[in-house]
């Protein structure tokens, strides 16, 4: 691998894209304007052109709901394309960086899940992104898959802003209680994928055959997406127009959903940490910073 390598990032305009361009100024930005992820040929086609040393894929699809009603496209686009970008980055020894979810699990461990715990999805969205990390294992090459959690930050369509729109509408909120996981931010997200990638430049941790495999990338801590969203109102202050909403627990059974989600997301991040010596913030210092970095001027 060069010192100064060619980075092909595709979706640099979702959440973790945008942040990925902060961190790598002279990356190549891909977003779904310049190709259809659906389409093996025009995948095939972009990556031969730009002949990147390193392929990024924060592109996915991640409507977990509507996906039990579109099976056909999330799999074309959480599991054959990332299958393609496997093969293409074997065919010139590049590296391949893609992202994964803690959706693969069921949720019924009582501990955070490693990464050899057996993989068993609940829902489309879990099974398309698993059969995902099938097809890059399979290929092989250099590799890394990078499993996270409950993604948001201050740029896209997510958690923290559904909540402050809501949180501006109403006086009482009903959020699920029983779920537990790790919010992690877009930003702590592209860092961390950052400091791994340097790593592997500066050849610190062996060649592909030992830093290859699967990983778990999270923020620190659990919390309950109920107590998420009371972290977000403690927080918000004039961002709530002067509501102070009420925000009541309820269980899962009480907020149904096409989708399944697991009760249990948190992930271990040791063998992150063991092998590139990389730990992301606690979730609550990551929330602080990522509402004072940008989540103000874009409501």
């Amino acid at each position: 691998m060069i010192k100064q390598p060619r980075i092909l990032l595709f979706g640099s305009s979702g959440q973790v894209g945008t942040e990925l361009k902060n961190n790598f100024p002279d990356i190549i930005a891909c977003d779904r304007t310049m190709v259809d992820f659906a389409a093996p040929d025009a995948i095939r086609a972009l990556v031969r052109k730009l002949s990147p040393d390193i392929i990024i894929n924060a592109s996915a699809y991640t409507a977990v709901d509507r996906a039990e009603s579109e099976p056909d496209v999330a799999m074309a686009i959480n599991a054959k394309a990332p299958g393609i970008l496997a093969e293409e980055a074997l065919r010139t020894n590049a590296l391949l960086v893609h992202y994964s979810t803690d959706y693969v699990f069921d949720g019924s461990k009582a501990g955070p899940w490693v990464e050899t715990d057996k993989p068993h999805p609940l829902n489309i969205y879990g099974a398309s992104k698993l059969a995902g990390e099938e097809a890059i294992q399979n290929v092989g090459g250099k590799f890394l898959i990078l499993r996270t959690s409950w993604v948001y930050g201050p740029h896209g369509h997510n958690f923290l802003f559904t909540m402050l729109r809501i949180g501006r509408e109403r006086e009482s909120l009903n959020i699920v209680d029983d779920q537990i996981g790790a919010p992690t931010t877009s930003i702590e997200l592209a860092r961390a994928t950052h400091r791994v990638i340097d790593s592997i430049l500066e050849g610190g941790v062996g060649d592909e055959s030992i830093y290859s495999g699967i990983y778990h990338m999270s923020c620190a801590g659990a919390v309950s997406w109920c107590g998420f969203a009371q972290a977000i109102f403690a927080r918000a202050g004039s961002l709530l127009n002067g509501k102070n909403p009420s925000v009541n627990p309820i269980s899962s059974s009480q907020y149904p959903t096409p989708a399944r989600r697991p009760l249990n997301s948190l992930l271990c991040n040791e063998k992150l940490h063991l092998r590139f010596g990389v730990r992301l913030a606690n979730w609550e210092s990551a929330l602080d910073e990522c509402m004072y970095q940008g989540a103000s001027a874009t409501t």
